[in-house]
């Protein structure tokens, strides 16, 4: 299957999870508003899903991969694999998994009064009942992160096998299962204490949705043929091995969490309301990174892994370029579009019950800051595949703390006079800073550098998302009094906006010749 193709999969049941993502932030907006129990919900959100990204997602999916490929097509071919090594591997890997699983969630339960008041900002220390829920609720989402590592076992295992589809869908689970206590919520009368109780229910929600991704995923796995005996847990030269790779992985993606918890240090000395704000702007700004960034970076590992181990550095070299210019072709006007109409959006989209306008406004200023590193956030998702297919964990730790360190400095230089979009500035000027440090290294080992002919074709994206840049900011004022209108005016803001943006790329990119036959041929060619 193609690279296109692939990304497409992944990318387009991503897309479907983003929107029912955007629809749940939506009426979470409208049912608890911008601060109070809206930030201590967002908190309580937040600490599983950072340690979830930490360890599953980033760390262990980085070094598993790679060793279970390696395991798969030691015996046997592309098309037909021996799985007997990789299945004995994986049931290795969950015997050690599980035990540390169990252990560190305890840890983290006992521990949450002191995590959550780390970080909580005034608005819930001032009030003892909020930040007791606020406790209860990050208690009631950890479960979370036991569920979503094995979920990323089985996700690991779909992907090396070329099924991404069953792993993309999984988040819809999560999505859905907040909806349907979103939906009976904005059904009840808007006080203090149903607001509460819709922030109870949803972190029930946010659990019972780990769970069943995690029997999803499972139940695919076993219909792929792969049944996986537990035995007791060992340390065996697999497990050794991957601990290894894992060790340096959970440093360099620990690198990026840790600018997390520095984001949410940073958080808490804001006024109240600015979790919410960050995180209501963050999902604009999550739509085109999860559909993009998330679906090439998962794409092209099993892939390079394979190119790696057959020695084929032509391939490995053509699939990168690839991958980093069809990520260059979508993220380029994606982040040039919202930051010019990210205001416009919070308006159309959030503006309603107890999310008030100025929350909008301040919500869009916070996009505009956070696209700014959009490209690099997906640009560094496609280039960190290339070191670990190498089984080279190492080097993204150290250009992950080189972008740390800018990020703390900025933060100390921008927040106390830009409050939360100095965070989200702090934040894209570290992304491109780690992105450049990725492919300076890259280029210096000879595994990937960017040609002439790729260069020019980065300078007519730029130039044709300029052109529909200036076509936006155009229009944008003639919307004025339809952004936070009618639900009709609304819409037709809102995919006037799109339509004309859409359309300017469109015909800039092809007079430009961004877009052609030969173009969409090479993205189209099999990679593997």
């Amino acid at each position: 299957m193609s690279l296109i193709r692939n990304v497409g999969t992944i990318g387009g049941l991503t897309l479907v999870s983003r929107v029912f993502g955007f629809a749940r932030d939506i009426l979470l907006a409208r049912t608890l508003g911008a601060g109070g129990v809206a930030d201590a919900w967002q908190l309580a959100f937040q600490l599983p899903n950072i340690f979830r990204r930490l360890f599953a997602e980033g760390a262990f999916a980085s070094a598993f991969v790679p060793l279970f490929n390696r395991r798969m097509s030691a015996k046997g071919d592309l098309l037909d694999p021996d799985l007997s090594d990789a299945r004995a591997f994986t049931g290795e890997v969950l015997a050690v998994l599980i035990p540390i699983l169990i252990v560190f969630s305890a840890l983290a339960l006992i521990a949450m009064p002191w995590i959550a008041g780390l970080f909580a900002n005034e608005g819930i220390e001032e009030d003892p009942e909020l930040y007791d829920l606020a406790v209860l609720m990050a208690r009631l989402t950890f479960p979370y992160l036991a569920f979503m590592s094995l979920a990323t076992v089985f996700a690991s295992i779909l992907n090396s096998l070329s099924r991404f589809a069953a792993a993309a869908a999984a988040p819809i689970l999560l999505n859905l299962c907040m909806l349907t206590v979103l939906v009976i919520g904005i059904l009840q009368s808007d006080s203090i204490e149903v607001r509460r109780q819709i922030g109870f229910w949803l972190a029930i929600a946010v659990t019972v949705s780990g769970f069943l991704q995690m029997l999803w995923l499972g139940w695919w796995a076993h219909r792929q043929g792969f049944r996986i005996g537990l035995g007791r847990p060992r340390i065996t030269p697999g497990v050794r091995e991957l601990g290894m790779l894992i060790l340096p992985a959970v440093l360099g993606a620990g690198v990026y969490q840790i600018s997390r918890f520095i984001d949410l240090f940073f958080l808490s000395t804001l006024p109240d309301g600015a979790y919410t704000f960050l995180a209501m702007a963050d999902r604009l700004n999550q739509l085109p990174l999860g559909i993009i960034g998330i679906a090439l970076g998962t794409a092209i590992l099993p892939s390079l892994s394979r190119f790696v181990a057959q020695d084929d550095q032509e391939g490995a070299f053509r699939l990168q370029s690839n991958a980093v210019e069809l990520a260059l072709l979508l993220t380029v006007p994606a982040a040039v579009a919202l930051f010019f109409v990210g205001s416009a959006f919070t308006r159309a989209f959030y503006v309603g019950g107890a999310f008030t306008y100025a929350d909008a406004l301040q919500t869009g200023a916070v996009v505009s800051a956070l696209v700014l590193g959009l490209p690099a956030y997906v640009l560094i998702k496609v280039l960190m595949p290339s070191f670990f297919a190498r089984k080279d964990t190492r080097t993204p730790v150290y250009t992950a703390g080189g972008s740390l360190l800018v990020n703390i400095a900025l933060n100390f230089l921008l927040v106390p006079r830009l409050g939360v979009v100095g965070l989200a500035l702090a934040g894209s000027a570290a992304a491109w800073i780690n992105c450049a440090g990725l492919y300076t290294i890259l280029s210096l080992r000879g595994f990937y550098h960017l040609t002439p002919l790729a260069l020019g074709r980065i300078l007519r994206i730029g130039l044709a998302s300029a052109l529909m840049g200036a076509a936006l900011w155009y229009a944008l004022p003639y919307g004025t009094g339809w952004y936070a209108g009618s639900l009709f005016e609304r819409i037709a803001s809102v995919v006037g906006l799109v339509a004309l943006g859409g359309t300017v790329f469109l015909v800039a990119a092809f007079a430009l010749k961004v877009l052609d036959r030969k173009t969409i041929n090479q993205l189209l060619r099999r990679p593997a």
